[in-house]
């Protein structure tokens, strides 16, 4: 505990920054009334969308494979089965921007794919976090020295510093396309990537010298 005067200020940041990732999802589905055709159908299309993501070569960063549904569609109060569905979604990262939107159309142009998406981020360790956490405590010590002054004191050193910022959520831009369109040539697709907000808040104690409030 400081023995003299104390200051307790809150210091605070906000940036937009361009993002770094962007995120979709693509789902292959099938359906038929024959359980074997309905899983024969779903493998096809899910190997279809993996050459695809296969041939975007460096510009996805990751994919991983989801949820894979089978279920059975039965008649009203019957459990008498009348078709059989399936699906797969594989949720795609891509740091490559200028590729996403002509990867997405063109898995949307498969048989039987929905894509959803994008959902734009940052990396965990961008640099855009730890440069709003520097400014957060640029802030806290500017208003420190701003409420000594005004006192007729001067900050002589720090207490205690805790960081109260929130957590940063990624921005979303969904779009979800069907996949199967007939006739006419592919259509271009032109992405705006969303700005990220980058916020950091801390709160500070400053001790400061006696203020000279006569």
């Amino acid at each position: 505990m400081a023995d003299g005067p104390v200051v307790t200020v809150r210091g605070e940041a906000y940036r937009e920054v361009a993002p770094e990732l962007a995120r979709f999802s693509v789902t292959a589905t099938a359906r038929d009334r024959d359980r074997e055709t309905t899983l024969t159908r779903l493998a096809e299309r899910a190997a279809a969308v993996r050459v695809l993501l296969d041939g975007a070569g460096s510009a996805i960063a990751r994919r991983e494979t989801g949820d894979l549904l089978v279920w059975p569609e039965t008649r009203r109060s019957t459990e008498r089965v009348v078709a059989w569905h399936g699906g797969v979604t594989t949720t795609v990262t891509v740091t490559d921007f200028t590729a996403l939107g002509e990867l997405m159309l063109r898995l949307a142009d498969q048989e039987q794919v929905e894509v959803a998406g994008p959902w734009w981020s940052l990396r965990p360790d961008s640099p855009a976090h730890r440069e709003a956490r520097h400014a957060a405590i640029s802030d806290a010590l500017s208003r420190a020295r701003e409420y000594a002054e005004a006192l007729g004191a001067r900050v002589t050193g720090l207490i205690e510093l805790a960081d109260t910022g929130p957590a940063d959520r990624p921005m979303m831009a969904r779009m979800a396309f069907a996949g199967g369109a007939e006739g006419g040539g592919r259509p271009e697709l032109e992405l705006d990537p969303q700005p990220q907000p980058v916020q950091a808040a801390v709160q500070a104690r400053f001790s400061i010298t006696e203020p000279a409030l006569g």
